[in-house]
């Protein structure tokens, strides 16, 4: 007899049970999948191949990421258009208050102003000035105040607000040859004749200059001025609020003119201007207008930085090259400047004030890089530049001793580039790469972010360093959405559109990855990349043949984000022939790339007739339909949701459209009864979209199907087909054909698939439909006709508007809550519309038809009517399939909540954007979203499959999982479940070696359970028994003896549960339990101390015929292969794969019986043994077509086989109820021997491994044999001396390993037997 296997100690030696080869080809398949991007990895973990239900789909939410606003963009753009450089020098006499050294710093914008006369001086110093400043910002309007009175510095400010209106102006104050500031905020300029200081306020300078403005102030105790400028912006405030205190807006001005306005000052309250002649008089000017210039000269100072003596001050100045170029050395020097004086303000500024210094306004910017280099060297002479808002110190911050190095590496080449030698590069940006890379190879959310971030930006654009850094910044991004989010503030998007003009196909991969990344965390990129055509690169990508699919899959997501919800995106898209491109790639065997394409292809004509029109012409919808078996259920999926979006459409349409729509329909009524809620769900939005422009029809089709069940309730005869007629209006309109029939009620509540019944009679009831003018619905009606009119279904449309609604009422009964859920209200939408015994028309609102958007080819020939919206009534019933711990989050709109106008009229949506608007928009028109919301709202319900699978992009796909780090918590946990069940198996073969000789009488486990126990089922691994009733499970601990938990399986009330069974046992164990009703449904994650949740549920059989003895459902699952092989009240094994969830096969029994037990053969042989209720044993090779699939038939027993079991490659044993429980050699058809229960049998079990077999009569007893025939134990009593008589055993049940007895009796006692406790040792 077979015995458990004992696995060699090797490093696969906790693999579950004969599962080696399966292993090993799984880690084939891994290693070709990862190709060269994983060096090495450990092998997965063992069996996870083999689980079933343990996916995506299976675990999450089927929902979208939450949405996070996204705080990038600026919300608006500004630039400094003015200028005012207000000089106060007075050339030749020093200040009073001021007394300088000898020598003293005299250069003003490196100009001596005693090399010439004082006004040439003053002149030149103001035209270096302008020039200083034009070299960051251009195209500004400069003004030059020289020794200006107040009335100058007056006119000049007014002036310059005027004409900036609400741009930025910058006022540039130069008092080296005037009084410092004053304590009471004033510093000074000139009278007319130059012989006396004037004070100008503070108060009076913020009146002219207005907001927004930026202040540079050069002069000695600057930070008085900052100090005023905030306590003059406070008084201002008071006074406006005591004056105008009703006028809000005017406040509210006055109150953003602080706000917007940015102040620079050379020193703080108490300090002096460096005088130092080796440096500049105005060394703050310096630093913020020439800082590459300043910072040479004052490295070369520094003593203690220099590596190389023999560059001097003069070496300094012959430096070659420009500084906006980067081929050469002061070019350079300049680039890495401002890669590290970005990088120190990205990493010590808060994220809002970075985007609002220095991505806002492009001079704003400079002036604060260059204010950091102020910062750093002023503070070597005992000066602190002040600013507001106020900047933390950054002057010793590690990044300037990158900068330090940089600066000795290119000084260390002038002598030798002297002499003719060329230039060699830094290699600061590829170390500052290299340490990029470190960080991301430890890097985390919870660490603080890369201090290289806004480096690798730098050199994106740089052909050198472009493509690492372009991979770098992959692999940042992919860490989450929040890299992505902290990529975007830095401002990498300018970058990655720009690179999108580059043809390099290296560059390819990366870009496509980048932007994946980028759409997937904030889709309102879309307008930017549609705006600058970057789509066309996307579908360049998506049609190279040469791109690996994951990189085409990347491709086609990122085309259907451009085109979700974005009309000018799907014209831009539909003009690029994107239809056709997605449609020539549907066959790709990368499921993933197979499930992207079709999503884009619904989003590319989702409310949008002409891509439609396009589709059709490319017969697109009949390419779709092959998807539709596809072995993937996202694949599945994600047609069914291109085909409803492409039915979906509410404008009008013409009779081609509707034929179209039709024949989509039915073929979508295909999968009905696919395995995959998640393809269902897709499938009750699509059929949902086919009723909202086809309500009238579908009303109809209720209507008889209404009036047919009262018939039924009511005449004792079959019920009598209806006909329907529509009443012609005033206008004369005429009516289409009549369709009448009935239908035929079956033995099962799910069997809504019986063709209709013609009626002959003309009596009955007709629905009359009266409409207005205008062809909309104005009432429905019944009233008495004896004559057969022209009914609202024509003959070639009513098979399909009945076929679909027989459909939605089997949908209705879905095992999936959420199914039934949305069916549920789409059949009560339609059922209100009825309005059935209704005498007084209802008043609606007229709805407005758009125009028809067919073909050419397909002109529209009449309006549809319409249906009134009405509101449903609240239902008092409950509904059976509502439970709070179902995981499910799909929309269901109420119809109460629907637009009564109908389609919504078309934009011209290509011209709401203009060529020429600024590069960060803020997305479509609200004209456009309006149209979209209606589209919207017009769903009576709805899915976030789309957005759920957008969340796979937005994940990491690049980092090792769980399953492959040795380390990881999920590795650990899954090691720790594989020893302990190949500890279970080895400590069971003790007592499997010794029970074929042994007695099983030992009660170890009784109590009472909730209801009359059905099935109960041993976890293999775990203490834990579950025991079935007719609609719950109870989950006990048969140590302990205490109930864990007890949970509902939301199977109808008519129905029960038939069969149980623990599947992924060496893993998170799920519970699969079948119903009567056929249904399968998977549950997972219970426990003591969480409820159990649904993991998956489908109808595994339908059509159950009626019985006087029905078996229910009867399932055998093969864990090896992920089979789940169902029969019962059919004439037909159905086997279905549960990692495809699909039926994969039809296996007809040729027996006109139910099927009362199914075992499935070894994991090679492909067979399948069924026991019958006629006392029939056959075996069947599912693999063969159902004429040659049966095998053989054993000898019939002479009653209902209660049990059939494979002992061993060749031998299987059956039982009937009659007491025969004989053992057969399949391959000679003999019996080898026969055992007799004279009582006759209610329930038979053999334990796989052991050579015993329970019998359960229905004389209150419990028979143990071993396959010999020898009795081994008859349980009568309960443990105890006064044990009370078992009652009727209704359930037995082996331990998959131990040598167990579960047995479930009709007083709802459940117990547990075992072999004598010295026998177990």
């Amino acid at each position: 007899m077979p015995n458990a296997c004992v696995r060699k100690p090797d490093v696969r030696s906790l693999a579950k049970f004969d599962n080696i080869m399966a292993v090993e080809q799984l880690e084939d398949r891994c290693d070709k999948a990862n190709g060269d991007r994983i060096v090495e990895q450990p092998p997965p973990l063992d069996g996870r191949s083999l689980w079933a239900f343990t996916l995506k789909r299976h675990l999450e939410k089927i929902e979208g990421s939450k949405t996070v606003t996204q705080t990038w963009r600026m919300k608006e753009r500004m630039k400094t258009v003015s200028v005012a450089l207000v000089l106060c020098l007075n050339v030749g006499v020093d200040p009073p208050d001021v007394v300088k050294i000898s020598p003293c710093a005299r250069l003003e914008c490196w100009i001596d102003p005693l090399s010439m006369s004082p006004q040439k001086a003053l002149e030149a110093i103001g035209s270096s000035l302008q020039r200083q400043y034009e070299r960051w910002q251009p195209r500004a309007r400069y003004k030059q105040s020289l020794d200006p009175t107040m009335e100058e510095v007056k006119k000049l400010c007014i002036s310059l607000r005027r004409n900036a209106k609400e741009e930025r102006v910058l006022f540039h104050y130069n008092g080296h040859g005037v009084p410092r500031p004053t304590v009471n905020g004033e510093i000074w300029v000139f009278n007319k004749s130059y012989t006396q200081y004037i004070p100008l306020s503070v108060y009076d300078l913020q009146t002219w200059m207005g907001s927004p403005s930026i202040y540079v102030y050069d002069c000695s105790n600057a930070g008085i001025i900052i100090q005023s400028f905030k306590q003059f912006s406070v008084q201002r405030e008071q006074e406006m609020a005591l004056t105008m205190s009703s006028n809000k807006s005017d406040m509210s001005a006055s109150g953003s003119s602080t706000k917007n306005c940015i102040q620079l000052a050379a020193c703080s309250t108490n300090e002096l201007l460096p005088m130092n002649p080796e440096l500049p008089a105005d060394l703050f000017t310096a630093c913020l207008t020439t800082p590459i210039k300043t910072a040479l000269r004052w490295f070369v100072l520094q003593n203690t930085g220099k590596l190389v003596p023999n560059v001097t001050l003069d070496l300094i100045d012959k430096i070659p090259g420009q500084l906006n170029d980067r081929r050469t050395m002061l070019g350079e020097l300049n680039w890495i400047f401002t890669a590290i004086t970005d990088t120190i303000a990205w990493n010590t500024l808060p994220r809002e004030l970075f985007q609002k210094l220095f991505r806002q306004d492009l001079l704003v910017a400079s002036l604060f890089r260059n204010f950091l280099l102020a910062e750093r060297i002023m503070r070597s002479y005992n000066c602190t530049p002040v600013s507001s808002p106020k900047f933390p110190h950054t002057y010793q911050h590690p990044m300037w001793q990158a900068w330090d190095l940089a600066l000795d590496l290119c000084l260390s080449q002038l002598p030798q580039m002297a002499d003719g030698r060329s230039f060699q590069h830094s290699p600061f940006f590829a170390e500052q790469l290299t340490a990029f890379q470190v960080w991301l190879n430890y890097g985390s959310e919870k660490r603080s972010p890369p201090e290289q971030l806004p480096i690798v930006l730098q050199v994106l654009l740089s052909q050198v360093h472009r493509l690492r850094a372009l991979d770098l910044l992959g692999h940042f991004l992919d860490l989450g959405a929040w890299a992505v989010s902290l990529a975007l503030s830095v401002g990498i998007f300018p970058y990655v559109l720009k690179l999108l003009q580059s043809s390099a196909r290296e560059l390819r991969p990366l870009l496509v990855f980048i932007w994946a990344k980028i759409l997937a965390v904030d889709n309102s990129c879309q307008a930017d990349l549609v705006k600058d055509s970057c789509h066309r690169y996307f579908i360049s990508v998506l049609t190279d043949s040469y791109m690996p699919p994951d990189h085409r899959t990347m491709a086609a997501f990122v085309l259907a984000m451009i085109v979700n919800n974005y009309r000018t995106g799907q014209e831009a898209a539909l003009q690029a022939n994107l239809i056709a491109i997605c449609l020539e790639q549907l066959k790709d065997e990368h499921h993933l790339l197979r499930q992207w394409l079709a999503l884009c292809l619904g989003k590319v004509w989702t409310s949008f007739d002409a891509a439609r029109w396009c589709g059709v012409r490319d017969s697109a919808h009949e390419k779709l339909y092959k998807l539709l078996k596809d072995p993937i259920p996202e694949v599945r999926a994600a047609a069914v949701f291109a085909l409803g979006t492409f039915i979906s459409n509410t404008t009008e349409r013409s009779d081609h459209a509707n034929n179209i729509d039709h024949s989509v329909a039915m073929t979508l009524l295909s999968v009905t009864q696919d395995g995959s809620s998640l393809v269902r769900k897709e499938l009750v939005v699509a059929l949902g979209g086919l009723v909202m422009h086809s309500e009238v029809q579908f009303a109809a089709v209720a209507f008889k199907f209404l009036e047919e069940e009262k018939q039924q309730k009511t005449l004792p005869v079959p019920p009598v087909g209806l006909n329907i007629a529509i009443a012609p209006d005033a206008t004369g309109m005429s009516t289409v054909g009549a369709v009448t029939s009935g239908m035929r009620r079956s033995a099962s509540a799910r069997s809504l698939k019986a063709p209709l019944i013609p009626s002959n009679q003309t009596g009955g009831a007709t629905l009359t439909v009266n409409t207005n003018g205008n062809g909309e619905l104005m009432s429905i009606k019944r009233v008495p006709s004896n004559t057969s009119i022209s009914g609202l279904l024509g003959t070639s449309y009513g098979g399909v508007y009945t076929h679909v609604w027989k459909a939605l009422m089997q949908l209705v009964l879905d095992p999936c809550p959420k199914v039934a859920d949305m069916t549920k209200t789409i059949t009560d939408f339609v059922k209100q519309k009825v309005n059935v015994g209704s005498t007084q028309p209802k008043q609606v609102t007229k709805r407005k038809s758009a125009s028809s958007q067919s073909a050419p080819s397909s002109p529209s020939n009449k309006p549809p009517l319409s249906l009134m919206c009405t509101t449903p009534p609240k239902s008092n019933m409950v509904d059976p399939h509502t439970h709070p711990s179902v995981r499910a989050t799909d929309q269901v709109m109420s119809p109460r909540n629907l637009p009564i106008g109908g389609a919504t009229s078309n934009y011209p949506h290509s011209s709401q954007f203009s060529r020429t608007r600024k590069l960060f928009d803020r997305g479509p028109d609200l004209l456009e979203e309006s149209s979209e919301e209606t589209q919207q709202k017009r769903q009576l319900v709805s899915t976030e499959y789309f957005q759920w699978s957008c969340r796979h992009f937005s994940q990491s796909l690049m980092a090792a999982s769980d399953d492959t780090d040795p380390e990881s918590t999920t590795r650990h946990e899954h090691n720790y479940r594989l020893s302990r069940a190949q500890h279970v198996r080895q400590e069971a073969q003790v007592e499997q070696s010794r029970a074929g000789f042994s007695r099983l009488d030992e009660q170890i486990f009784i109590n009472r359970n909730e209801s009359l126990p059905g099935v109960v089922r041993f976890h293999p691994y775990e203490p834990h028994l579950a025991v079935a009733d007719k609609e719950g499970v109870s989950l006990w601990d048969w140590q302990q003896g205490v109930k864990m938990t007890h949970f509902h399986n939301y199977n109808p009330h008519s129905s029960r549960i038939t069969c149980m069974d623990f599947i992924n046992c060496d893993s998170d164990a799920l519970l699969l339990i079948g119903s009567d009703d056929g249904a399968v449904r998977v549950w997972g994650r219970f426990g003591r101390d969480t409820p159990p949740e649904l993991v998956t549920s489908w109808q595994a059989l339908s059509d159950m015929l009626p019985s006087n003895r029905a078996s229910g459902l009867v399932i055998d699952w093969e864990q090896k292969t992920g089979r789940l092989f169902a029969s019962g009240d059919v004439r037909t094994i159905q086997v279905w794969d549960a990692h495809r969830e699909l039926k994969i096969q039809d296996v007809a029994t040729g027996v006109d019986s139910c099927v009362t037990s199914l075992t499935a053969g070894h994991l090679d042989q492909n067979v399948v043994i069924a026991g019958f209720g006629d006392g029939c044993v056959r075996l069947y090779d599912y693999r063969v077509n159902n004429s040659e699939c049966r095998i053989t038939s054993l000898r019939k027993h002479l009653g209902w086989v209660v049990k059939v079991h494979m002992l061993n490659e060749s031998t299987v044993l059956s039982a009937s109820v009659d007491g025969e429980i004989r053992r057969w050699d399949m391959r000679m058809d003999k019996m080898l021997n026969n055992i007799s229960v004279k009582q006759g049998v209610m329930s038979v079990e053999v334990h796989s491994y052991a050579d015993i077999i329970a019998c359960a009569s229905g004389q209150q007893f419990i028979g143990v044999f071993n396959q010999s025939g020898d009795t081994l134990s008859q349980i009568k009593y309960h443990i105890g001396f006064m044990g009370q008589r078992i009652a009727p055993v209704t359930c037995l049940a082996f331990h998959p390993y131990k040598v167990r007895l579960a047995a479930g009796c009709s007083d709802n006692i459940v117990s547990v037997y075992s072999v004598p406790e010295q026998r177990r040792r």
